[in-house]
């Protein structure tokens, strides 16, 4: 880490307080020179730092800006090794074709790609996904099958949305629920899209590595979203941008999804998952292809999958597919 990752970190730990430059150098080892040297660069990249005389620096509690520095004081022991995974950029097309590029030159697992912005961001079906500066958090993971071993590819959806449930509620007072079969939601509204994208080799027929794309509204407000999409999109804090929120839910997702002690077990993901579906005995839509039929959502198999009941009394179970949930 540079001198400037050292203080802003500190500053992060102690975000609306006032910090003396003369206690940042001692603890860093340097001078209260080098520490000024380190504010003045911050100020370049955009951080609010106050300097008041006789107290210190502060850090505005209005930033927010996502960073290695701001995103390490709220991971847990076991996810602290991958803060140096983490890859932070201003604008990208989208963080999963990013990821993927680094994963098929050798990215490690749990290598980490954030950007504040994409330009191109994509969800299922190659769909756009609404990701402006400042609003959202949008990452991807590079996870490795050696690693995270899941027999079922569907559970890696599956440990996506629970992850991304937990993280919220972690952060914030929200209840998030998920519709079949990546989305979720607050309030019946899309706060979060996943995207999983994996490379298989062709001759051994194993998986070699899998990119968890995952793009969160965090603080955009109802009235900066597209026309079409603000019946059916949501922010966690659709009024207000929360000091730090964005670092905190980023660590929070990295926690959940890279710093287990044990791998969970398949079962317990998609238990997980079928208690937060917010569709099970309602009406649905089922849209698969060219073709849309009515019909009542009753369960998930043990692989996630689907289990409907259409108009004509038959059971079908979907393992692909997109539906709508009848208001």
């Amino acid at each position: 880490m540079s001198t400037k990752d050292h203080v802003l970190e500190l500053l992060e730990r102690q975000r609306g307080e006032s910090v003396s430059g003369e206690h940042l150098a001692g603890i860093l080892g340097i001078s209260r020179n080098a520490v000024w040297k380190a504010i003045k660069e911050l100020r370049k990249d955009g951080y609010d730092i106050t300097a008041v005389t006789n107290k210190g620096y502060c850090l505005s509690d209005e930033n927010d800006i996502v960073s290695v520095s701001g995103i390490r004081p709220f991971l847990s022991e076991n996810s602290l090794p991958y803060a140096e995974k983490i890859r932070i950029f201003k604008t990208l097309e989208s963080t999963n074709k990013t990821a993927k590029e680094m994963a098929i030159a050798g990215a490690e697992h749990g290598t980490v790609i954030i950007s504040d912005c994409q330009t191109m961001g994509r969800g299922r079906y190659a769909r756009s996904f609404f990701s402006p500066p400042g609003g959202g958090l949008y990452m991807s993971i590079v996870l490795r099958p050696d690693v995270l071993r899941f027999e079922d590819p569907t559970a890696v959806t599956a440990f996506a949305a629970v992850s991304v449930c937990e993280a919220i509620e972690s952060v914030s007072p929200q209840k998030p629920k998920i519709k079949w079969v990546n989305d979720v939601l607050i309030h019946g509204k899309k706060v979060c899209g996943i995207l999983t994208e994996a490379v298989t080799d062709l001759e051994s027929g194993s998986l070699e590595w899998i990119v968890l794309g995952i793009g969160i509204n965090v603080s955009i407000r109802d009235e900066d979203f597209p026309g079409e999409l603000r019946p059916l999109a949501a922010s966690i804090y659709p009024d207000e941008k929360v000091s730090g929120a964005r670092n905190q839910l980023c660590a929070e997702m990295i926690n959940r999804v890279l710093g287990f002690k044990t791998p969970p077990s398949e079962a317990d993901i998609f238990e997980k998952y079928r208690q937060r579906l917010a569709m099970l005995g309602k009406e649905i839509t089922v849209i698969q292809e060219q073709t849309a039929y009515r019909a009542t959502a009753l369960d998930v198999d043990p692989a996630g999958h689907l289990i409907v009941k259409n108009e004509k009394g038959e059971l079908i179970t979907l393992s692909a597919g997109e539906i709508r949930i009848q208001q």
